[in-house]
């Protein structure tokens, strides 16, 4: 009569994931601290954690840059295994430069063949690219090419910003030094294919831009649970 009985739930996970390579710029020039008290490699990688965090259901990798190009982590659902290679991206990995368009070009290689419905990159760079073989235009060709969105970041206030540099005489010191950024170049490469480009003065406006990704690119995760009962009667 009392009908006693034993469950055991279970889930069912609906997803409709997108792939995203992340492609970071990480240059000299991103030791600048205008993105006070950090500086901006620090801050970008940062906030680039926190929008893996929102990404249930998306395989996310990343690319880093300088005059080279390098998959720090290919596609993965494994958020724990990419933010720890984010947290160990540091100077002095890659030689120092600005390849933009070879940094585009890999994260494009890499997303090429990829299955998904839909593929983004999101490109952060704070320079103009100055060095490597591939054109940004042309590497935003290929992507165009390939159906992938790229978003561009560009990163850093206008004017004079400080710059820490390391004086075998008085230490650490900083210098207020001028960085330019290739705004004119990142807003093509968006619109050639089908992104949007944003312009980000401090850590707060980075956060939010990556907010607004997240926002311009749902993804579905759906949890169905039920409980399967057996009876003990």
């Amino acid at each position: 009569l009392a009908r006693p009985q034993r469950g055991r739930q279970f889930q069912e996970v609906e997803t409709r994931g997108i792939d995203i390579m992340l492609c970071l710029d990480i240059s000299g020039s991103m030791q600048a601290e205008d993105f006070s008290p950090k500086n901006r490699l620090t801050v970008a990688k940062a906030r680039a954690e926190e929008f893996i965090e929102k990404r249930k259901g998306d395989r996310i990798g990343l690319v880093i840059f300088s005059a080279t190009s390098l998959t720090q982590c290919p596609l993965t659902m494994d958020r724990q295994v990419i933010n720890g290679l984010i947290d160990r991206v540091s100077f002095g990995m890659l030689e120092d430069g600005t390849a933009v368009g070879l940094g585009l070009a890999s994260a494009v290689a890499r997303l090429k063949d990829s299955k998904a419905k839909d593929r983004v990159i999101i490109l952060l760079t704070d320079g103009v690219n100055n060095t490597g073989d591939i054109d940004p235009i042309t590497a935003a060709q290929t992507a165009a090419s390939f159906g992938i969105k790229v978003y561009t970041i560009g990163v850093g206030s206008k004017g004079m910003v400080p710059y820490p540099v390391n004086d075998p005489m008085f230490g650490r010191r900083y210098v207020q030094v001028q960085i330019d950024l290739d705004t004119e170049t990142l807003q093509k490469i968006a619109d050639m294919t089908g992104g949007k480009s944003f312009l980000a003065s401090d850590a707060q406006a980075l956060g939010q831009i990556y907010d607004e990704i997240d926002r311009m690119e749902p993804t579905t995760f759906k949890v169905k649970q039920y409980t399967v009962y057996n009876e003990l009667a």
